[in-house]
């Protein structure tokens, strides 16, 4: 993976700061591999805005044998990317993730159905086979499924739940109905593959009234006691959105930087600027800050589970602090 030198204006303002070389070290976890999901923080590492902190920032990418949250209980992360229902499930669980930044203002997950299947609404769903990503991915749809009185276990009035791999064959394949997808990238694996956009049925998670927040920056709530770490979280979200306003201004030249840190050579140039442009609409609106409202709508629609809902009670404001970005964007 592609490493950097310090600049010669960081070098300039540690050596004002502290007299000396002195870099803290950050490490983050993403969710996934890379790819311009997470452009904002590849670019605080190409344009220098880590080093300017003070910071030596590692990032590393997921896969589909990567759970952050396991991550990150096992020392390997001070602050990982992950999906606030992935988070607050963990958190439930034991683990006492806080989410300190909410990059990501809408959530960019669908179900994508084809349009000869009949499928016109949620309505039409009971008796479908529904393709559903797990590994902490699948709380979405089991609340949505929850909200629609829809059994997850097959029958004539339930669905049937595919697990989903990471790409878009079992639409391809016609093994289900309809796959999960996410506005910025299977959604157009699927158009790529030669299927047009009027043989499509979507449903944005967003526009269904169950979209759950999604991309937060999480760590663990005792490492907040230290004023140290806090104080590396600080400038590691004050430099990190500086990394998504430059993103989103620039979506052509932050999808060239994500290539530059691919070390698979799967990405292609054309696939990663049109996601950082639909990334783009995501972020478009957060400074970084987490909407209280928008967490406890993302709770309530986990809560709405009936007899098996997501989590089983209430996180409480304990699962998220401002103490981060107050001092961040100031």
């Amino acid at each position: 993976m592609k490493t950097k030198t310090m600049t010669a204006t960081a070098l300039a303002g540690v050596l004002a700061a502290g007299g000396a070389w002195a870099m803290d070290d950050v490490t983050l976890q993403l969710k996934w591999v890379t790819q311009a999901q997470f452009a904002g923080y590849y670019v605080a590492l190409e344009n220098g805005y880590f080093e300017e902190e003070g910071l030596n920032v590692t990032i590393r990418p997921g896969g589909p044998d990567i759970a952050p949250p396991q991550v990150i209980a096992g020392g390997g992360a001070d602050v990982i990317v992950e999906w606030m229902p992935a988070a607050l499930a963990a958190r439930e669980a034991g683990l006492p993730l806080v989410n300190i930044a909410q990059p990501f203002a809408s959530s960019g997950m669908m179900l994508t159905c084809l349009a000869d299947t009949g499928i016109t609404g949620p309505e039409d769903f009971p008796g479908r086979t529904l393709g559903v990503w797990f590994f902490g991915n699948e709380f979405p749809f089991l609340s949505w499924m929850s909200t629609l009185g829809i059994p997850t276990e097959g029958g004539p009035e339930g669905v049937e739940v595919l697990r989903q791999g990471f790409n878009v064959d079992p639409l391809l394949q016609r093994q289900a109905d309809c796959i999960s997808t996410m506005t910025y990238n299977e959604f157009w694996q699927v158009i790529d593959a030669g299927i047009s956009e009027d043989e499509l049925v979507t449903f944005k998670y967003e526009e269904q009234g169950v979209a759950t927040l999604e991309d937060g920056l999480w760590v663990l709530e005792d490492r907040l006691e230290d004023p140290e770490f806090v104080d590396k979280m600080v400038r590691f979200v004050r430099a990190s959105m500086r990394g998504w306003d430059w993103a989103e201004e620039n979506p052509e030249e932050a999808a060239m930087i994500v290539l530059e840190f691919d070390d698979t050579g799967a990405q292609t140039e054309e696939h990663q600027i049109r996601m950082m442009r639909e990334v783009a609409l995501l972020t478009a609106g957060s400074n970084g800050a987490l909407d209280p409202a928008d967490f406890e709508r993302t709770v309530e629609t986990l809560l709405a589970g009936g007899s098996d809902p997501v989590i089983s009670e209430h996180p409480g404001d304990a699962a998220w602090t401002h103490v981060v970005t107050d001092q961040a964007l100031n």
